[in-house]
């Protein structure tokens, strides 16, 4: 899976992913990150999710990667607000009040470009990798946010009755992937209405990820 197969999902508006509401989960769960107010929230592969607007709404300032920049334009669009574009490193970024989202390939950005955040909301990233990839991308995103809490939600299902993405990622794999950077919280798992996409029965999990250190260095 390459970048072409994200860029054309979005250029022919075949987005079945994309929620017309802010993720229940996320709702639910937000204050167990313990945010203080104007926090700032990075959100992975973000897409033009609702759960920006939801956060921006209750005061949070929010950092997206993207990887199409017709996804973000949609978003700004939605949003209501005109963009700043501006270059970032191999990104570009587009920037407005409480909104920053850099638009590439996840993997050039860098802790110095994205800045500090207080925490990671990830709903569609880690579940969107084939697995070759998930290692790869745990550690980067740790690297560039200094191993901030995050709020991960992913779907577990039996693999082989359905193709990815979104893949199912289990709870060995997340544990593999972040316990020895994480004190790792399972809050929640819910069967998914109807099955994931129609097809499978799947659980979606949702999971506090601390740093097991109690402190971050930066």
């Amino acid at each position: 899976m390459d970048a072409g197969f994200w860029h054309q999902k979005w250029k022919i508006n075949e987005i079945a992913f994309h929620q017309g509401i802010a993720n229940p989960l996320l709702v639910k769960y937000l204050d167990r990150l313990s945010l203080r107010k104007g926090g700032r929230v990075f959100l992975p592969l973000c897409g033009k999710t609702l759960d920006i607007h939801w956060l921006i709404s209750r005061g949070y300032r929010v950092s997206g990667a993207e990887l199409s920049p017709i996804a973000v334009e949609q978003l700004f669009l939605e949003l209501g607000v005109e963009p700043k574009i501006s270059g970032a490193g191999k990104t570009d970024l587009y920037s407005a009040k409480n909104v920053d989202i850099f638009v590439g390939d996840i993997f050039d950005l860098s802790g110095k470009l994205l800045g500090d955040v207080d925490a990671i909301y990830d709903r569609a990233a880690l579940v969107a990798l084939p697995e070759e990839m998930r290692r790869r991308y745990a550690k980067h995103l740790m690297e560039i946010t200094n191993q901030a809490p995050q709020l991960l939600i992913c779907f577990e299902y039996d693999q082989d009755l359905m193709a990815g993405p979104p893949f199912s990622v289990g709870n060995e794999e997340i544990q593999r992937l972040y316990r020895e950077h994480y004190e790792l919280t399972l809050l929640a798992s819910i069967d998914t209405p109807g099955g994931l996409k129609g097809k499978v029965a799947a659980k979606e999990k949702a999971w506090l990820l601390k740093n097991n250190a109690g402190n971050r260095n930066r």
